[in-house]
């Protein structure tokens, strides 16, 4: 934890990812806006730049995304209790949600009223991972070359290109792009 963040109480941490983790219906990447507004923007406990990192390299890790970003975040602030305090706050809500509709399903209730929800809640599952994309873009997209590799990925991503092959040639290629900066920034110093 870097000085100039306010220290979280390990509690707070874990009630922040469980109310996160209780509403985020589609997946991991709706947590985005969600952790973005909270740990970001409400509670100052990381600042953009730090927030940007923690996504580019909790969806570059194998593992579900909203506990890899739990996992990092908790222990960017507090170190290994903090890392499993928040990973548990974001499993909790999920598992006994998940709980309570296999035991619903295995009882045969007609979830009529289940289908209805998630009816819903698609479209605003969509808006959400639109959000993020768009809040996202403020500090993920600041040169020209990071528009460039956002078209290239998105196009290879519609062509039907692995989504892992497309991180690793976007790493790959920022590696190079860096590595290319470098050796002219040195070649212009006398």
């Amino acid at each position: 934890m870097s000085g100039n963040q306010p220290r979280c109480p390990l509690i707070k941490l874990f009630w922040v990812f469980a109310k996160i983790g209780a509403v985020t219906f589609g997946g991991g990447m709706i947590m985005l806006p969600l952790i973005q507004k909270c740990v970001v923007e409400d509670k100052k406990w990381l600042d953009e730049d730090e927030y940007i990192d923690i996504v580019t390299v909790t969806n570059s890790a194998p593992g579900a995304f909203a506990v890899n970003a739990a996992v990092y975040i908790g222990y960017k602030l507090r170190g290994l209790p903090g890392a499993l305090v928040a990973a548990l706050g974001a499993i909790i809500p999920s598992f006994v949600i998940i709980l309570l509709i296999a035991f619903l399903l295995a009882g045969g209730k007609n979830l009529k009223a289940l289908n209805d929800f998630f009816y819903g809640v698609r479209p605003a599952v969509v808006a959400l991972i639109v959000y993020a994309a768009f809040k996202l873009r403020k500090s993920g997209l600041q040169t020209p070359a990071n528009w460039i590799f956002l078209a290239l990925a998105l196009i290879l991503l519609l062509l039907g290109l692995n989504p892992i092959l497309v991180i690793i040639a976007g790493a790959l290629s920022g590696i190079v792009l860096q590595s290319l900066h470098k050796v002219s920034k040195k070649e212009e110093t006398p």
